[in-house]
């Protein structure tokens, strides 16, 4: 199950690095969080949530550059 969330994480970082804009980002973040939740049977809405809002938030973190 760890092998499988590290999986989704690192493609979901990947995407997330190519994006241009916040939307961009939190867009992908979205999928990525709805698909990470689904992956490993949390509620995917929660997770679309958080990965939008984490997508949208890396670059002013300077996390995605």
């Amino acid at each position: 199950m760890l092998a499988k969330k590290l999986v989704v994480l690192f493609v979901a970082t990947a995407f997330v690095a190519g994006c241009e804009t916040n939307a961009q980002n939190a867009g992908v973040g979205a999928l990525a969080g709805g698909a990470l939740a689904s992956a490993t049977g949390g509620n995917v809405v929660t997770g679309a949530a958080v990965g939008a809002a984490g997508g949208a938030l890396c670059k002013d973190a300077n996390v995605c550059k």
